[in-house]
């Protein structure tokens, strides 16, 4: 099997059909076709389920797709550890990040590393944390920004400060004049919104107060949850520093009095790799802005 079949094969699952991922090769729609048949019967094995609109794998074409991404990642890392040594502080910092702690941390990071080396340019992945860290994994990405705890005997990390979760809400949820903290068992029949890595703390602080609360919405997707709250639909459970995504009058966010939750924003990379000099010199600069 040849790099330029497993490229093929990786763009057709990745757009979900045949058609979309030929416009993104940039090859004729017949010709792709033909280099996935060929591709079957070298292998003596159907890779695709025929028949659908939609690409479907079989159990044969799931097993090549977890092995095709974790070998067209370390090839593609490959090539650019070898062109970062050969140029400097050049090339892409290749990051996976989860929403909060992101949103938070990069863009400030970034505007500042653009100056230094305006040579260096950026590709971000987002989403849960173990997706981060499975990119992370298959040598995709680089640099995992996450809120999950890591093996160190595996991975390289910073472990930032801890800060607390508070309660974002809309004004309408509050009274005047109320203090800038709140009891738990105020949040009785009240509609949350609450991360799912935090569901299993929060519910126990719950039942210590001696209520179920009215979760209405269980979901890792932070922007999702912190539009939510603008409309007034629900109280997001949110790391303090997400008051920097919220910069709105109709918000407000409180403390919860007896069921303090902590979290932490933990940066990683691989152990005994090769790191680019552009990512080296990106973690340096975190170092010199985020770690005290």
């Amino acid at each position: 099997m040849e790099i330029k079949d497993m490229q093929a094969f990786y763009a057709i699952v990745e757009e979900g059909n045949i058609s979309h991922a030929a416009i993104r090769l940039n090859v004729a729609q017949p010709a792709l076709s033909r280099q996935m048949k060929r591709l079957e019967t070298s292998l003596g094995v159907k890779l695709f389920e025929r028949g659908s609109r939609r690409i479907r794998l079989t159990d044969a074409g799931l097993l090549l797709y977890s092995r095709v991404k974790h070998i067209l990642g370390m090839v593609d890392g490959t090539m650019r550890e070898l062109v970062d040594i050969g140029s400097g502080v050049a090339g892409t910092v290749k990051l996976g990040t989860i929403t909060s702690s992101g949103s938070m941390l990069i863009p400030e990071l970034v505007a500042d590393f653009t100056k230094k080396y305006p040579l260096v340019t950026f590709q971000v992945w987002e989403g849960d944390g173990a997706r981060v860290l499975e990119l992370l994994d298959s040598h995709i990405i680089e640099l995992a920004i996450t809120r999950t705890q890591v093996d160190s005997s595996s991975y390289e990390s910073i472990i930032l400060p801890d800060e607390p979760l508070v309660l974002a809400m809309h004004k309408s949820f509050c009274h005047k004049g109320e203090e800038e903290y709140i009891h738990i068992s105020e949040l009785k029949d009240k509609p949350l919104l609450v991360p799912l890595r935090w569901k299993s703390s929060f519910m126990k602080h719950c039942q210590k107060a001696n209520f179920e609360p009215n979760i209405l919405s269980v979901s890792d997707s932070q922007i999702q949850n912190m539009l939510w709250t603008q409309r007034g639909i629900g109280i997001s459970l949110v790391p303090l520093s997400a008051r920097s995504l919220m910069q709105s009058d109709d918000i407000v966010f409180k403390h919860l009095k007896e069921a303090e939750i902590y979290t932490h924003t933990v940066v990683s990379w691989l152990k005994n790799r090769t790191m680019s000099s552009s990512c080296q010199h990106f973690i340096e600069m975190f170092r010199k802005k985020y770690v005290k």
